[in-house]
C-alpha cells in the first residue's frame, strides 16, 4: 500500500489550492418530509429524519466551488505542482467535462495554456465554460480509449503536460482535501457517501477519511445504468462497461467506462461498500436538492444524496452522514424539466 496517497500529501495538496478552491460547507438536508405531490413514488417512505433520533445528512456542497464542481482541487493541485519549466509548455487532459473546466480554470490562473479533448457528447454549458476560460477544445468520439489516446498523442507532439482526470496521485491527493474538511468540520462522522466516475474524488475521500476517523464508513454510488465500480469490486479488479452502456445513465460525468488503477488500489484498501440507484431516484433527488436544501446538483452530483434518500436499507447504520454533491453543472433546458 505505499503507492497509496498519504495524509502528508494531502495535506500539502490543501495548502497549495487555499485560497482557490473554496472550503465548502456542509448542508443540513431539511428533516422535514417532501413536500406532498412531488411526483416520485417512495417520497413518502423513505423520509429523511422527520422524526426526533433519526440521523441526519448533511450535504457537502462541491457545486459552490468556482467552476461548480470539486474537480478544481485535483486539478490546480496538480498543475502547481509541477516544475514551472514544465507547466509553461502548457496542460492537456481528456474528460467529459467538468474536469477539463477545472483544468482550464487552474491554467489561466497559473499563467500556462490548457488543451481539452472533450467528447463531442459534452452538454453546452460545460463545454462554453471551458472555452470562456480560453482553453483549446478538441472533439472525440465518447469512449475512454478516444478520449485517453488523443489527449497522449497531444501531450508527446507539443510537450505539454498530461493532467489525468482520476489516474493519477497529485489529482488524487486534491480530492482528497474534501474529505479533511469533512472530518474537520464533523469528526463524529459516521458515513460518507461518495459518487462513483473514474474514481479519483472516492480514492483521496477515502483516504483522507479513512486516516482521520478509520472508525468511518465509506460508500461510494453510482448510477444502476453505470455500475462499473459495483463490479469492478467484486471481482477484485477494475472491470469496464461498454460506452453504450454507461451512456444511458443522465449523470453524464459518472459515464467513465472502468476505474482508474490507482483510484482502484484505494478502494480496495478504504472503501466499504458501492450502492447504486435509478435514474428516477437521481432525478427526483436532484429536485429534492433543490426545493428543500436550495442546492442545484447535475445528475452526478445528486447520486450520493439519493443514497440516503432511497436506498437507506442499502446503507451502514449510523447518526451522522455526510454525502458529497460533486458538481452543480447541469444543463438548463435538463433541469427544468427535472424540477417539473
Amino acid at each position: 500500500m505505499s503507492d497509496l496517497v498519504s495524509l502528508p500529501e494531502m495535506e500539502r495538496a490543501a495548502e497549495r489550492i487555499a485560497g482557490v478552491a473554496v472550503r465548502t460547507p456542509l448542508v443540513p438536508f431539511p428533516r422535514d418530509p417532501a413536500p406532498a405531490g412531488d411526483g416520485s413514488a417512495g417520497d413518502d417512505s423513505v423520509g429523511d429524519g422527520s422524526a426526533a433520533g433519526e440521523p441526519s445528512l448533511l450535504v457537502k456542497a462541491e457545486s459552490l466551488q468556482p467552476i461548480g464542481a470539486f474537480k478544481l482541487r485535483g486539478a490546480y493541485a496538480a498543475i502547481s505542482a509541477l516544475p514551472r519549466a514544465e507547466r509553461e509548455r502548457g496542460v492537456v487532459t481528456h474528460s467529459s467535462g467538468n474536469h477539463a473546466q477545472a483544468v482550464a480554470y487552474a491554467a489561466r490562473a497559473l499563467g500556462t495554456k490548457a488543451v481539452l479533448v472533450m467528447p463531442h457528447t459534452t452538454p453546452a454549458v460545460k463545454v462554453d465554460a471551458c472555452m470562456a476560460l480560453g482553453a483549446e477544445i478538441v472533439y472525440v468520439e465518447p469512449t475512454s480509449q478516444a478520449r485517453a489516446e488523443t489527449a497522449a498523442k497531444l501531450a508527446g507532439a507539443h510537450g505539454f503536460a498530461m493532467i489525468p482526470p482520476y489516474d493519477d496521485a497529485r489529482v488524487i491527493a486534491g480530492q482528497g482535501t474534501v474529505g479533511i474538511e469533512i472530518v474537520q468540520d464533523r469528526p463524529d462522522v459516521d458515513v460518507v457517501l461518495v459518487p462513483v466516475s473514474g474514481g479519483g474524488l472516492i480514492a483521496g475521500v477515502s483516504a483522507a477519511v479513512k486516516a482521520l476517523r478509520p472508525e468511518a464508513v465509506i460508500v461510494g454510488v453510482e448510477p444502476e445504468l453505470a455500475a462499473d465500480a459495483r463490479e469492478s469490486m467484486g471481482a477484485g479488479r477494475p472491470v469496464a462497461w461498454d460506452a453504450e452502456a454507461t451512456g444511458r445513465t443522465i449523470a453524464d460525468a459518472l459515464r467513465v467506462q472502468r476505474v482508474g488503477d490507482l483510484p482502484f488500489a484505494h478502494m480496495r484498501a478504504h472503501v466499504d461498500g458501492i450502492v447504486t440507484v435509478t435514474e428516477d431516484e437521481i432525478r427526483t433527488s436532484m429536485r429534492r436538492l433543490a426545493r428543500e436544501a436550495r442546492l442545484i446538483a447535475e445528475p452526478a452530483g445528486a447520486v450520493a444524496t439519493a443514497a440516503y434518500l432511497y436506498r437507506r436499507p442499502e446503507l451502514p447504520a449510523g447518526r451522522t452522514y455526510v454525502s458529497i454533491l460533486s458538481g452543480g453543472n447541469v444543463d438548463p433546458n435538463l433541469f427544468l424539466d427535472v424540477l417539473k
